[in-house]
């Protein structure tokens, strides 16, 4: 399979059979999983932005979606 001729097709928004879409997912995974900042997570997962420190918005998110112990959630940090 042509990477170059994959991400063409994904930046025209064109067709792409199921097969190429798999493989090129798992060649981006195999990519990924080598960097020493991804680590695995047990699915399914809640997505959370950055909370900026505000304990307000851990509560309100914890009342949306699940208390803690019965949902695995991920908080994406925006800052070092």
């Amino acid at each position: 399979m042509d990477l170059d001729h994959q991400i063409s097709q994904l930046r025209d928004c064109k067709f792409m059979p199921a097969v190429e879409v798999k493989a090129l997912c798992e060649q981006a995974k195999a990519i990924l999983i080598e960097e020493w900042n991804v680590q695995p997570v047990r699915c399914p997962v809640t997505m959370c932005g950055d909370i900026h420190g505000q304990f307000y918005n851990l509560i309100e998110l914890f009342r949306i979606g699940r208390e803690a112990s019965n949902t695995n959630y991920h908080f994406y940090i925006d800052r070092n």
